[in-house]
């Protein structure tokens, strides 16, 4: 198998997309983080001092998706058309859900994966005060579409 972001010579290469055509790209990710119940009922009842959590990491995650290309080297900048973020308590912590879309010649795949990653760093960084235990886990792709258009 060949990788794509690798030349003839082993070296680091950033993919040339400009013969694709454009298509509605859409990519779907997921993530949780791992909280002590002790920590889930102080974010419940918004008593982090850092602010309301799960609005700050979907914004955070929002922001992750626009900066993708800026902290992934052979990523390419995208315009998009569309970050969903939603983080929601589970069980034990809380998981995090992303879609990202755009029209154009590459995927959003990693778009997506940021996303993600954002918002559950962000919970840690607020929640890390009261909370020694958490652990990061399950981020995955979901889902990745290309759509004629």
């Amino acid at each position: 198998m060949k990788l794509s972001h690798i030349d003839n010579n082993g070296k680091a290469n950033m993919v040339d997309v400009g013969d694709k055509s454009d298509q509605l790209r859409i990519a779907k990710a997921q993530g949780r983080i791992i909280l002590q119940p002790e920590t889930l009922t102080i974010i419940k009842n918004n008593l982090i001092k850092k602010g309301d959590v799960i609005s700050i990491a979907e914004i955070a995650g929002i922001m992750g998706a626009k900066k993708a290309s800026d902290l992934i080297p052979l990523c390419h900048p995208l315009l998009l058309t569309k970050i969903n973020v939603k983080a929601k308590i589970v069980e034990n912590g809380i998981e995090v859900n992303t879609e990202v879309r755009n029209i154009g010649q590459t995927g959003v795949e990693m778009e997506a994966l940021t996303a993600v990653n954002i918002a559950l760093l962000t919970i840690y960084d607020m929640c890390k005060a009261v909370d020694k235990t958490m652990s990061m886990e399950g981020i995955t792709l979901l889902d990745k579409q290309k759509i004629d258009v």
